[in-house]
């Protein structure tokens, strides 16, 4: 699985992206994005609120209910907004 970080997230975690085996216990964005906190004190601090991150399934907009296979691009973004 590939996972995009962008904006303050990307400073968060130190990196742009990172591949990873998809665990077998992990079936949804929530349950990923909650072993991604597991793995350092900086995925913690990107990942802490998911209220303030948007994700996207290989780039179309998801919930955090939706469904991951072990094959997806998952993008965390922080919301755009304009001005």
């Amino acid at each position: 699985m590939r996972i995009l970080y962008f904006a303050w997230m990307r400073e968060h975690t130190g990196c742009s992206a990172e591949e990873i085996q998809l665990p077998e216990k992990v079936g949804t964005i929530a349950e990923l994005a909650e072993y991604l906190r597991s793995r350092s004190a900086s995925h913690e601090a990107a990942l802490r609120n998911m209220k303030t991150v948007r994700v996207a399934i290989n780039r179309r907009y998801a919930q955090l209910d939706n469904a991951v296979c072990a094959d997806d691009e998952i993008a965390f973004f922080p919301p755009v907004t304009g001005g």
